[in-house]
């Protein structure tokens, strides 16, 4: 049995464990540069603002319906994801940490009342916390998957689904009434692995909801869609094909993008901008214990802007040795720059992606070629340690500019909450 607990409007409710004014308003948490809407409160849900609307269509709510919007605060979401989590790694003998407001747990072995668990589960994360949950509990990760989607729509829309299933859903401990009835409900693309394409192609041949897909032949699926969906419909069955991945797998790519807070036009903005990007980038090769071949770098105007003149730029810096240091990194990503970049243009976005990752502990032999040497990992370890002990951008490279958010490249966050929990001077303090 499986158990996945997802933090209810996560970003959301993150804000209003500090700011409980903030519970029961109609609430977004806007993404880089404010730009639109990326996590909503349900009370905003209810005014009809759809995922990703853009600040600029529905900011007149904020007079109207009393929306309050907020600059996305990653710093304090991260960290109390980190709190939510260590609290759930001990619900069960396994966990995935599937992303920042979900895990998989592996209820194997617990053999009490499991919706009374998911229930106990639910209120000591709220109680510790303070994040609202929804738990969803099935034979297989895409039926708990799902489960947790009727726990979380049953309390968010009564009517949708039975009161009995908010909150904690446990399809184990449904009768097969009750479980044809909630299967009948829902529709096909509330799948977890079933995207819109998918979700139109079953919709042309007759199949709309998740019952009518568990129906279906797993072989015929196959021939007929793909192994990927015939795996999710043989999990909907019951049929276990997809493990919990203790440890999460390396990315096969990583990337540090950005849409600058204003236009930039000069080349030293930009190379402030690849420098940081390259920089962060390398924080997150080294963390994986990995090394990077290839270093893409690229920059675009903006297409909303229609009276501007539109370029985009990139390339592809090869690595002379595969490379975890920031300084060879940031070096061949201003080198890229240098080729692509052109004057006159407005730049709206930038970039720096790292690319052929592979891990640290392959050995490449060649001939000396005058080099300096390949890597100070020392260096590139006291970077890290520094910055994550004082503050990212404690240790920068001098090419990224004066610290801190007056570079003009740097994000719009104009409606950021103080960092409660990573920042001293931000921490709250109570008083007698």
């Amino acid at each position: 049995m499986f158990a996945l607990i997802d933090g209810n409007n996560f970003y959301v409710s993150c804000e209003r464990v500090f700011r409980p004014d903030l519970n029961g308003l109609p609430v977004v948490v806007l993404s880089n540069n404010d730009g639109c809407a990326i996590a909503r409160s349900n009370e905003a849900k209810a005014l009809g603002i759809a995922m990703g609307a853009p600040w600029f269509q529905i900011k007149h709510m904020s007079e109207s319906h009393g929306l309050v919007a907020l600059s996305a605060n990653f710093a304090l979401y991260g960290d109390l994801s980190d709190r939510v989590a260590s609290l759930t790694a001990g619900f069960g003998p396994r966990q995935e940490i599937y992303s920042i407001d979900e895990s998989f747990i592996d209820l194997a072995g617990v053999t009490r009342d499991q919706v009374a668990y998911g229930h106990r589960m639910r209120a000591r994360i709220l109680d510790w916390v303070g994040i609202p949950c929804g738990i969803g509990i099935g034979s297989t990760k895409t039926l708990a998957k799902l489960a947790n989607h009727v726990a979380k729509t049953a309390e968010r829309k009564p009517g949708s689904y039975p009161i009995q299933f908010a909150q904690v859903c446990d399809f184990s401990a449904m009768s097969p009434v009750e479980f044809t009835d909630v299967m009948e409900r829902t529709n096909v693309d509330e799948v977890w692995g079933v995207g819109r394409q998918i979700s139109n192609q079953l919709n042309d041949g007759g199949v709309r909801t998740v019952a009518q897909l568990m129906a279906l032949d797993p072989a015929t699926v196959r021939r007929g869609w793909s192994v990927v969906l015939e795996r999710t419909v043989r999990e909907l069955q019951g049929v276990s094909c997809v493990a919990l991945e203790d440890v999460p797998a390396d990315k096969k790519e990583i990337a540090n993008t950005r849409s600058f807070g204003h236009v930039i036009t000069e080349k030293y903005q930009l190379v402030e901008a690849v420098t940081d990007f390259a920089t962060r980038a390398g924080e997150k090769v080294r963390k994986q214990s990995g090394l990077a071949g290839l270093v893409h770098v690229f920059i675009r105007t903006s297409p909303f802007r229609k009276d501007d003149a539109q370029y985009s730029g990139c390339i592809t810096v090869p690595l002379r040795r595969p490379t975890c240091d920031t300084r060879h990194l940031v070096a061949a990503a201003v080198m890229g720059l240098e080729r692509i970049y052109r004057p006159g243009y407005n730049y709206a976005k930038g970039g720096v992606m790292l690319l052929e990752l592979q891990p640290d502990t392959r050995i490449q032999n060649e001939l000396d070629l005058g080099d300096d040497v390949p890597d100070k990992g020392k260096l590139m370890a006291a970077l890290d340690s520094l910055n994550q002990r004082y503050g990212k951008g404690t240790v920068i490279m001098g090419s990224s500019g004066n610290r801190g958010s007056d570079r003009e490249w740097s994000m719009k966050q104009e409606r950021r909450t103080p960092a409660y929990t990573t920042e001293w001077e931000d921490m709250p303090i109570a008083r007698a």
